[in-house]
Formats: C-alpha cells, structure tokens, sequence
C-alpha cells in the first residue's frame, strides 16, 4: 500500500526583486508501507525541501501530496499539527532536543500533542517514553540532561523520540551528520531495527555508507532523476 504519493510537487520560493527559485520541479515521489528509502543528491537539490513537505512542515506551490490516502497539501494547519503527532516521527541532524528537559522528558512530550482515542494520561506518557529509552538502549540515561549526553547518545534519544507516538514512518534529515563512523552506524542500524518492525523509513543523507539495504532515490535539480 502506498504511503506518500507526491505528483508533480513544485515547490518555489520567493526571493525578493522578481527572483524565483524552484526548489522542485515536478518531482514524483511514491513511497510504499514497510520500505527503507534513502534520499540522496548534492546540496541544494531539493532533499530536505522535500522531506519537510512529507512532513507537513511545508506546503507546495504546486501539486498534490498524499499520506496514508489523504490529502495533506491543502490541511489547515490544526489538521497538519494532528497529522504529524500521529503518523510521524522527525529525526534531525541537530537533534532538537529541549536542553531545560531531561531526557525521560524529551521523550515524553510529544505525547502531548496526541488526541482522541490516541491521547495518554502522565503515567502511561512516562511509561511509553521509558519504553522507547530502553530500545535504544539509554533507560540508564533518562534522568540526564541533553548536555551531560554525547552526540551519539543526543541521537539516540532524538531516534526514541521519533518512536514514542507509534508512527507510521519516520522522516530523518542527516541524522548522522554530526556523529563519528561507530556512532553513525549505531543510529542505522537502530533505523534498520525499526523498519523490521514495520515503520517505514525516509532518510535523507549525503553518505553513501548509511544506504546499504534501502531504496535509494537520486534528487538532482528538484526532480528524482533514479
């Protein structure tokens, strides 16, 4: 079953004095449930363009995105916020981890954003997010604050993060950017974890390393071109 289907997404930014530019350019995109899709091209090509219009972080200029059979490209953004705490997990390459929060309650607060049928009281808010410090293997961490953590470590929490809402799939921009070869490849190999499990997975990387056992899509000039 298809899970994104993008058709002819453009998306163009206004720059001032009559220039535009075209981030992308009639890209297609067609993402199946359960697949591991590695996006890769050169900077400014459009990667990360189009991983936050997947995550409704954007909307395009022109075209049709759909997530699950629905049409996100023309949600309100009460609609789009719901979207996203339910079906998505973020992983980015700064971690964007809450330094004032520890580590238990990063995890812990998207949660927050859950309702209906979804919504959790504390305790069983707290008990999910433990859950998912104790599959990356941080549960002995979760009482810390992000700066007494190391880079690898900070991601690892950002990945339990991502989980804790039970996504659908998981949009991760560079999430091993900042990090060395053990710690890079200790954050794939928890993504390949995961996506045995059944969540799909997008990743965005400039690392031809981090792509072994995906689908790997070539985004050059704001179009997928393999």
């Amino acid at each position: 079953m298809n899970l994104v289907n993008g058709i002819n997404l453009w998306k163009t930014y206004n720059m001032g004095e009559g220039i535009q530019v075209n981030a992308l350019r009639g890209l297609n995109i067609t993402v199946n449930e359960g697949e591991f899709i590695s996006i890769m091209g050169p900077s400014g090509s459009g990667k990360s363009t189009l991983l936050n219009l997947i995550g409704g972080l954007d909307t395009p200029t022109k075209g049709d995105l759909f997530i699950d059979d629905k049409k996100i490209s023309t949600m309100t953004e009460k609609e789009l916020t719901t979207m996203r705490a339910e079906k998505i997990g973020f992983i980015f390459q700064t971690f964007n981890l809450l330094p004032s929060l520890t580590v238990r309650d990063n995890v812990e607060f998207p949660m927050r954003n859950l309702t209906g049928a979804k919504k959790m009281d504390k305790k069983s808010r707290i008990k999910r997010a433990e859950d998912c410090l104790e599959i990356v293997g941080l549960d002995h961490r979760m009482n810390y604050l992000p700066a007494k953590l190391s880079g690898g470590e900070r991601q690892r929490v950002a990945v339990a993060r991502a989980l804790v809402n039970h996504p659908k799939f998981i949009l991760a921009d560079e999430p091993t950017g900042n990090l060395d070869s053990e710690a890079s490849d200790n954050i794939i190999n928890l993504l390949h974890e995961v996506n045995q499990e059944g969540t799909t997975v997008i990743m965005v990387t400039h690392d031809k390393e981090t792509t072994k056992n995906t689908r790997i899509l070539k985004i050059r000039d704001g179009v997928i071109e393999s």
